[in-house]
Protein backbone atom coordinates (compact mmCIF):
# COMPACT_ATOMS: atom_id res chain seq x y z
CA UNK A 1 0.00 0.00 0.00
CA UNK A 2 1.01 3.18 -0.55
CA UNK A 3 -0.19 6.66 -0.17
CA UNK A 4 1.36 9.77 -1.81
CA UNK A 5 0.59 13.29 -0.72
CA UNK A 6 0.86 16.58 -2.26
CA UNK A 7 -0.05 19.63 -2.48
CA UNK A 8 2.01 21.50 0.60
CA UNK A 9 3.79 24.67 -0.34
CA UNK A 10 4.54 28.09 1.22
CA UNK A 11 1.67 30.57 1.56
CA UNK A 12 1.00 34.09 3.38
CA UNK A 13 -1.53 33.89 6.08
CA UNK A 14 -5.15 33.70 4.92
CA UNK A 15 -4.30 32.34 1.91
CA UNK A 16 -5.65 28.77 1.00
CA UNK A 17 -4.19 25.54 -0.04
CA UNK A 18 -5.63 22.07 -1.28
CA UNK A 19 -3.56 18.95 -0.01
CA UNK A 20 -4.33 15.50 -2.36
CA UNK A 21 -3.39 12.16 -0.98
CA UNK A 22 -3.45 9.62 -3.37
CA UNK A 23 -4.11 5.79 -1.78
CA UNK A 24 -2.83 2.45 -3.74
CA UNK A 25 -2.24 -0.76 -3.55
CA UNK A 26 -5.64 -2.42 -2.43
CA UNK A 27 -8.93 -1.64 -2.23
CA UNK A 28 -9.90 0.06 0.45
CA UNK A 29 -13.76 -0.60 1.52
CA UNK A 30 -14.40 0.68 5.03
CA UNK A 31 -11.11 2.21 5.78
CA UNK A 32 -11.23 6.13 7.51
CA UNK A 33 -8.63 8.42 5.47
CA UNK A 34 -7.22 11.26 7.67
CA UNK A 35 -4.90 13.76 8.07
CA UNK A 36 -2.38 14.57 10.49
CA UNK A 37 0.62 17.26 11.52
CA UNK A 38 3.91 17.83 13.14
CA UNK A 39 5.15 21.31 13.88
CA UNK A 40 8.40 21.78 14.35
CA UNK A 41 9.19 20.87 18.27
CA UNK A 42 5.54 19.35 18.73
CA UNK A 43 3.74 15.80 18.77
CA UNK A 44 2.12 14.52 15.39
CA UNK A 45 -1.51 15.67 16.04
CA UNK A 46 -4.66 14.87 14.59
CA UNK A 47 -6.16 17.10 12.28
CA UNK A 48 -9.24 15.16 10.57
CA UNK A 49 -10.82 12.30 9.61
CA UNK A 50 -13.38 10.93 7.41
CA UNK A 51 -14.92 7.92 6.80
CA UNK A 52 -15.56 5.47 4.01
CA UNK A 53 -18.86 6.99 2.33
CA UNK A 54 -17.76 10.15 3.03
CA UNK A 55 -20.71 10.77 5.61
CA UNK A 56 -19.22 11.67 8.83
CA UNK A 57 -16.30 13.79 9.49
CA UNK A 58 -14.13 14.98 12.44
CA UNK A 59 -12.21 17.90 12.66
CA UNK A 60 -9.57 19.00 15.36
CA UNK A 61 -10.80 22.21 17.15
CA UNK A 62 -7.90 24.21 15.64
CA UNK A 63 -8.98 23.75 12.10
CA UNK A 64 -12.57 23.57 12.58
CA UNK A 65 -14.51 25.88 10.29
CA UNK A 66 -11.79 26.68 8.00
CA UNK A 67 -10.81 23.16 7.42
CA UNK A 68 -12.61 20.41 5.07
CA UNK A 69 -11.96 17.02 4.09
CA UNK A 70 -13.27 15.04 1.81
CA UNK A 71 -12.90 11.60 -0.68
CA UNK A 72 -12.92 10.64 -3.82
CA UNK A 73 -13.63 6.42 -3.66
CA UNK A 74 -13.30 6.23 -7.48
CA UNK A 75 -9.82 7.16 -6.93
CA UNK A 76 -9.05 6.41 -3.82
CA UNK A 77 -8.00 10.12 -3.28
CA UNK A 78 -8.42 12.10 0.00
CA UNK A 79 -8.57 15.86 0.03
CA UNK A 80 -7.87 18.89 2.36
CA UNK A 81 -8.90 21.63 1.42
CA UNK A 82 -7.33 24.31 3.93
CA UNK A 83 -8.66 27.76 3.73
CA UNK A 84 -8.25 30.82 6.40
CA UNK A 85 -4.40 29.61 7.14
CA UNK A 86 -2.66 30.79 9.93
CA UNK A 87 0.80 30.82 11.17
CA UNK A 88 0.52 27.87 13.83
CA UNK A 89 -0.93 25.63 10.57
CA UNK A 90 2.67 25.17 9.64
CA UNK A 91 3.30 21.86 9.42
CA UNK A 92 4.18 18.55 7.77
CA UNK A 93 1.08 17.57 6.66
CA UNK A 94 0.40 13.62 6.54
CA UNK A 95 -2.63 11.18 5.30
CA UNK A 96 -2.84 8.50 6.34
CA UNK A 97 -5.70 5.52 5.89
CA UNK A 98 -6.74 2.47 8.23
CA UNK A 99 -9.52 -0.28 8.66
CA UNK A 100 -12.73 0.86 10.13
CA UNK A 101 -12.51 0.58 13.93
CA UNK A 102 -8.81 0.41 14.34
CA UNK A 103 -5.99 2.32 15.65
CA UNK A 104 -4.04 4.88 13.59
CA UNK A 105 -0.77 3.59 15.58
CA UNK A 106 1.92 2.30 12.54
CA UNK A 107 1.77 -0.93 14.52
CA UNK A 108 -2.26 -1.45 13.30
CA UNK A 109 -1.23 -3.42 10.20
CA UNK A 110 -4.17 -2.43 8.80
CA UNK A 111 -2.74 1.37 9.44
CA UNK A 112 -0.57 2.94 6.29
CA UNK A 113 0.74 6.23 6.34
CA UNK A 114 2.14 8.66 3.81
CA UNK A 115 5.44 10.41 3.81
CA UNK A 116 3.99 14.10 4.15
CA UNK A 117 3.98 17.47 2.40
CA UNK A 118 5.17 20.67 4.12
CA UNK A 119 3.08 23.19 4.59
CA UNK A 120 4.69 26.63 5.83
CA UNK A 121 2.46 29.62 6.34
CA UNK A 122 4.09 33.17 6.84
CA UNK A 123 2.70 36.04 8.47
Amino acid sequence: VQLQASGGGLVQAGDSLRLSCAASGRTFSNYVMGWFRRAPGKEREFVARINWTGGSTVYADSVKGRFTISRDNTKNTVYLQMNSLKPEDTAVYYCALKKQGTSWDSTNSNAYWGQGTQVTVSS
